[in-house]
């Protein structure tokens, strides 16, 4: 078992609607709360995997109104007032940023570990050990740690990262962040061996994110510090949904991290720690089937979820479809999900494209199948 710090706090994003798993997921049962790899569900498991590091009194979640009760009811080992409900969504930088103020102002002391709700790790010991190296890096000063994932593929829906020199702790000093670059641009990264795919897990200290949000979003620093200075108050709720709408909706990406990547890797304090743990975001139906395929290794490479199964000549298919006899008959690459109330059919090529059905059904105001 990993030792626990006691100035460590790490703060999970569980907002969002993860669009590109509908049918299955919806506004009130999101991604981060489907049991998608294993029997516990995505933020279970993330839960599980970092109170190994924290005491359960350290743990945070950052959700949103629809999701909040839900994501109580799943982690019980949290203190409910420290699972935060964001009145509107206002993206990373506010989100983590009104966790780093409330932080401060409790330990003056506290690093903070960013990671989002959804993500698969194979080898959580080395998880663990590497936080454990970024924490103390995060620790040292007005440091800022990002993990990087060595890119297996020129993967274009990813953000990278561009290290330069590494430390003498290995560590690699951050040139610069490049948001989803185009397929040709991807493969140049791949191709110069020292990019990597932004995992979206970070490190620093509440101080020192606090101070880089004063610094180049001041407007929403100042509104952030007096959201968190009402918090374990009678007015925390009141203060917190007058405030936070006035915050700027943007990413921690755009808001501290490009601009600080900006003054050199010598002077931005940006590092970043290659990983190699099978970490794995699970972003579409397509990338569910094939981190299955690769962990079981079924025949054929057909995944059916169902109460029987017949297939022939099928390959490559993922069908859920709990409580029905399945017949797979000469289909090859499709996506088959039902639910008691939608069915999604494609293959498994246009599975990134499932977000666009959830935001047709939005502006036909479908409300019930969202």
């Amino acid at each position: 078992m990993a030792k626990t710090n006691s100035n460590f706090y790490p703060v999970i994003l569980a907002g969002g609607r993860g669009t590109r798993f509908w049918p299955l997921s919806r506004k009130r049962r999101s991604k981060q709360l489907l049991a998608l790899d294993g029997k516990q569900t995505m933020i279970q498991q993330t839960v599980a995997r970092l109170l190994q590091l924290a005491p359960p009194s350290h743990g945070w979640i950052i959700t949103n109104q629809d999701l909040r009760r839900e994501v109580i009811r799943q982690v019980p080992r949290l203190c409910p007032s420290q699972i935060i409900a964001e009145p509107v969504g206002r993206n990373t930088a506010p989100a983590i940023g009104l966790a780093a103020f409330i932080l401060l102002r409790q330990n003056p002391a506290a690093v903070i570990g960013l990671f989002p709700s959804d993500h698969v790790i194979a080898d959580v010991i080395r998880f663990r050990k590497l936080l454990q190296e970024g924490a103390a890096i995060a620790a040292a000063g007005e440091n800022i740690v990002v993990i990087g994932i060595a890119p297996t593929r020129a993967e274009t829906g990813y953000g990278y990262i561009e290290a330069g020199t590494a430390t003498a702790d290995g560590a690699l000093h951050v040139k610069r962040f490049t948001e989803k670059p185009d397929a040709e641009r991807a493969a140049n990264f791949l191709r110069a061996g020292n990019y990597y795919w932004n995992s979206g897990v970070f490190l620093w200290s509440a101080r020192t994110l606090a101070d880089a949000l004063r610094e180049h979003l001041p407007k929403t620093a100042s509104i952030l510090e007096e959201i968190a200075a009402s918090f374990g108050s009678r007015k925390f709720g009141q203060v917190f949904r007058r405030l936070y709408p006035k915050c700027e909706n943007i990413s921690v990406d755009y808001a501290v991290l490009e601009p600080r990547s900006a003054k050199g890797e010598q002077k931005s304090n940006i590092f970043c720690l290659p990983a190699s743990f099978g970490w794995n975001d699970l972003g579409s139906w397509t990338a569910l089937h094939e981190h299955q395929v690769a962990k079981q290794k079924p025949q054929h490479d057909n995944l059916i979820s169902s109460d029987g199964v017949f297939t022939l000549n099928a390959q490559g298919n993922y069908i859920h479809a709990p409580g029905k006899f399945v017949a797979a008959v000469g289909i090859s690459n499709l996506v088959v999900v039902e639910t008691e109330d939608a069915l999604l059919i494609t293959t498994r090529e246009h599975a990134q494209d499932v977000g666009k059905v959830v935001k047709h059904l939005d502006e036909k105001k479908l409300h019930k199948l969202v």
